[in-house]
C-alpha cells in the first residue's frame, strides 16, 4: 500500500524496499550484545534505551526539558553530489551514543534561505533509499523549497545492538515517540547553524507513525507551520486495541494500563487541538487498516477545524484527488514558497 502512494505523490517507485520494509518483523532486527550498566537511581530507568548510553526524559515532547543538548554536535559530512541543478546531501548528526541520525537535505543549487519540507515516512519505510532518488530534486527545485528527510527512531534502519530481538516501534511506543519528537527539534537546531535554509518556516510530510511524530513535533517547535498527515497514528488506547498493525500474540501486553500511561501525553489527540493557527490536513484512507475506525473517527474529531480533514474510500481515491503533486504543491503554497511547475510522475 505505501510503495503505490508514494509512487503516486512524488513521482518514485520504492516497491522492493517498502515491502521488504512492511512484511519485516521485530524477529529481524540485530542481535542482542552485551547490555549497559543500570542507571543511577536517581534518573528514571525508562529514560536509557537499551540501545544507548544517553539518558533522555520521554515524557517530555520539548527539547529543553528532554535532558538533550540542545545543539547538534557531531555533524560529519558523509556525501554531496550534484544532481539534476540541486544539491544532495547526507549529515551523520550525533546526539545519542550509539544512536546516530543520518539526515538528507536536497535543495535547488544558488538558491539562499529556503522554506524547508521534512518527510517523516512510516518507521517501516527505508529512508535511505527513499531520500536516494534523483526525484527528489525534482521536487525541490520544482516547488521552491529544500526537501529533507530522516528515518524515526526504533525504524529498522536505525536499531543496533544491543537491541533485544523482541523490541521494534510498538513495543518501545514511548521512547520511539519521545525520541524522535526530540530528534525532530534537533534536525531544525542543526539546519538553523547551516545558514542557507529558512527553519522558521518549516512543514512536514507525516506517514503513519510519522504522522503521530510530526504532530508532537509541531506541538513542541513553532518552527513547523504546515502539516500533512497521512494516515495518522494516534488515539492509542482504540489504536492498540485494534490495529492490524500488531501481532495479536503481543497485543495484550500493550493494553496493559502501566504501558497505556506511558504513552497517554504522547497522543496526537491531545496535541491537535492546541495546533489552532498552523496548516493542517488530515488524510484518512477509509480502507486503511492499521488505524481502527474508531481511532480514525478521534483523530478526526480532534483537529482544529473539520475542513482539515479529508476521508477518501479507497487509495485510488486518494490518489486521483491529489494528483502527482498534490502533496507538495500544498506544502509550497502554505509556506509560500510558491510552485514552478507541476511535477512529473517518473515510473
Amino acid at each position: 500500500m505505501f510503495c503505490t502512494r508514494i509512487a503516486l505523490f512524488i513521482g518514485v517507485t520504492f516497491a522492493a524496499t517498502i515491502l521488504t520494509a512492511q512484511t519485516a518483523t521485530p524477529s529481524q532486527q540485530p542481535a542482542l550484545a552485551t547490555p549497559f550498566l543500570e542507571p543511577p537511581i536517581q534518573v528514571p530507568p525508562h529514560s536509557l534505551s537499551k540501545q544507548t548510553s544517553t539518558y533522555e526524559d520521554w515524557t517530555k515532547i520539548d527539547l529543553a526539558k528532554s535532558g538533550l543538548p540542545l545543539d547538534a554536535t557531531g555533524s560529519v559530512p558523509l556525501s554531496k553530489a550534484d544532481v539534476k541543478g540541486c544539491t544532495r546531501e547526507l549529515h551523520r548528526l550525533t546526539w545519542r551514543a550509539n544512536d546516530p541520525v543520518d539526515l538528507y537535505i536536497i535543495r535547488p543549487r544558488g538558491q539562499q534561505k529556503l522554506p524547508v519540507v521534512l518527510f517523516l515516512y512510516d518507521y517501516t519505510v527505508d529512508a535511505t533509499a527513499t531520500f536516494q532518488q534523483d526525484h527528489w530534486c525534482d521536487v525541490a527545485t520544482h516547488n521552491g523549497f529544500a526537501v529533507a528527510g530522516f528515518a524515526s527512531a526504533l525504524s529498522f534502519q536505525r536499531i543496533r545492538s544491543p537491541r533485544p530481538l523482541r523490541e521494534w516501534f510498538v513495543s518501545e511506543l514511548q521512547e520511539a515517540l519521545a525520541t524522535s519528537t526530540h530528534d525532530v527539534q534537533m534536525v531544525l537546531n542543526y539546519m538553523k547553524t547551516r545558514g542557507d535554509l529558512d527553519v522558521e518556516h518549516v512543514g512536514v510530510v507525516g506517514q503513519g507513525s510519522g504522522g503521530a511524530i510530526a504532530v508532537l513535533a509541531a506541538a513542541a517547535d513553532p518552527r513547523i507551520r504546515a502539516l500533512d498527515l497521512m494516515d495518522l497514528w494516534g488515539d492509542w488506547p482504540d489504536w492498540l486495541r485494534g490495529s492490524k498493525q500488531i501481532p495479536e500474540e503481543e497485543r495484550a501486553a500493550y493494553l496493559k494500563p502501566e504501558f497505556l500511561q506511558r504513552v497517554s501525553d504522547l497522543d496526537p489527540v491531545v496535541y491537535l487541538p492546541q495546533l489552532q493557527g498552523r496548516a493542517i490536513r488530515i488524510q484518512q484512507v477509509l480502507t486503511d487498516s492499521r488505524t481502527p475506525d474508531i481511532a480514525k473517527d478521534k483523530i478526526a474529531k480532534a483537529a482544529p477545524a473539520p475542513h482539515e480533514v479529508t476521508r477518501y474510500p479507497d487509495i485510488a481515491a486518494e490518489a486521483q484527488a491529489l494528483g502527482t503533486n498534490g502533496i507538495v504543491k500544498w506544502l509550497g503554497k502554505q509556506l509560500g514558497s510558491g510552485n514552478i511547475t507541476e511535477v512529473k510522475s517518473v515510473h
